[in-house]
């Protein structure tokens, strides 16, 4: 089934679902026009996100094995929050530029990848100027005026960060110097002081010296800097923040020293938020089943697994959305089929000859374009959807929508160059030993 489109489809968020699934890419927004399936999980999630909004916080994990759609998901769900005033940050979790261990490296990925519905990334600036205009405003809602704002203000930063002030005194301390540096004209100093508040390291002394911190984030300030930005994403008038780990199945291929200090990380973070300690957080982490159900990743250590426990023994019509662990099973042929169908259908409504599309691109066709690829990649219809979509569009409804000559079935063998293909798919193309697919139609 679909999940409910709108009826109107600007040409601009179109334009950006198409482009990007002509690249092979998944798209950054529209993701609601492309939903296929997902219309069972919709309900829990809201009522997750709206108790998040109200002052709650979230641990959920997804998994699904490559090509069941896991980051589709994971943006179709930060759509959601954002159409909710959510801030929202996807972090790529690896060894080397995002090691789950380094929780300064994670808070530091977060600000570069902080995003919210009127900013893209990195939206920290715009939400840290946000927050001081809403005190200002604050300040004088309450008397202040003009001659006493400034010590107003700072009265209500006081305030507002007594409990992050615990935790991790510079936060606070870093944003004064950030107004003052401001409030000088000195442009350069404010950058870094707040490249500093982002866990920037390497920011230059004499920035570091004016704002009255001192050295780079460490793994334990990082909670405490998350509890802060919780707080001015709040202040500022957003309503929560959605945050994704994507791809935490990489630390089963650590050294095993930083894979077990990463999975207890994992394990503190879900203790973190499940105490009340990040009111307005939505913290969801994306792993393989062999991540969550094999030796080298979470069954290493057995209280994160107690606390990431699910029961998948039953028929997966009856997995329960709102439980920690949520199950992709990933595309049928009849399920990848519907999914064409529908980018089919989003094409023509913008299409130069949108009749031509539909006709020669018809159901039957989508079908049997969807058997052939899934046949070059082994059979293995679940790691398909990718290279699918690529085809129809960039090799078929392209040509369609261009060529009044041109006829798929006449005029178009499907074959899939190594080069294309992700690493999955290439193994599974070379198992399949198939060079060109033709459609016999």
């Amino acid at each position: 089934m679909s999940a409910s489109r709108p009826t109107v489809v600007s040409a601009a968020r179109r334009r950006t679902a198409i482009d990007a699934l002509r690249r092979g890419a998944v798209p950054e927004s529209g993701l609601d026009l492309l939903a296929t399936g997902l219309d069972r999980f919709e309900s829990a999630l809201d009522a997750e996100l709206d108790a998040v909004a109200s002052g709650a916080a979230v641990f959920k994990a997804v998994r699904g094995e490559y090509g069941s759609g896991k980051t589709f998901f994971t943006r179709w769900l930060g759509e959601r929050a954002k159409q909710r005033n959510f801030a929202v940050a996807e972090i790529q979790i690896s060894e080397n530029e995002t090691p789950l261990h380094k929780l300064e490296t994670v808070y530091r990925r977060l600000t570069e990848r902080l995003s919210t519905a009127s900013f893209p990334p990195s939206a920290l600036r715009p939400v840290v100027d946000a927050w001081f205009y809403a005190l200002e405003e604050d300040a004088l809602a309450d008397g202040a005026d003009e001659q006493d704002l400034d010590g107003s203000v700072e009265k209500l930063l006081t305030a507002r960060l007594t409990e992050v002030s615990r935790h991790a005194p510079s936060f606070a301390t870093a944003l004064r110097g950030y107004r003052s540096a401001l409030a000088d004209g000195d442009e350069a100093t404010a950058a870094a002081v707040l490249a500093w508040l982002g866990g920037q390291p390497h920011v230059a002394a004499a920035a570091r010296r004016s704002a009255g911190v001192r050295g780079d984030l460490d793994h334990f300030g990082a909670l405490g800097f998350l509890q802060g930005l919780l707080t001015v994403l709040q202040d500022s008038g957003h309503r929560g923040l959605f945050i994704v780990l994507d791809e935490v199945e990489t630390l089963q291929r650590v050294r095993s020293d930083a894979r077990d200090k990463a999975l207890n990380a994992l394990r503190q973070l879900i203790d973190e938020v499940h105490s009340g300690r990040f009111p307005g957080l939505y913290l969801l982490i994306t792993g393989t089943p062999a991540f969550f159900d094999g030796p080298q990743g979470v069954q290493r250590l057995a209280p994160l697994a107690q606390r990431l426990a699910t029961d998948f023994t039953t028929d997966p019509r009856f997995d329960n959305p709102r439980a920690v662990q949520l199950r992709l099973s990933g595309f049928t042929q009849e399920s990848l089929a519907g999914l064409g169908v529908n980018i089919r259908d989003l094409y023509a409504s913008g299409a130069s000859a949108p009749d031509r599309v539909t006709r020669l691109a018809d159901n039957a066709y989508i079908a049997d374009l969807a058997r052939a690829v899934s046949g070059s990649l082994g059979g293995k219809v679940g790691v398909a959807p990718r290279l699918f979509l690529k085809k129809l569009v960039g090799d078929v409804l392209d040509r369609i929508d261009q060529f009044e000559d041109f006829d798929p079935r006449q005029h178009y063998r499907l074959t899939v160059a190594s080069t294309e293909l992700t690493d999955v798919e290439r193994n599974l193309a070379a198992a399949s030993s198939a060079d060109g697919i033709d459609l016999e139609l």
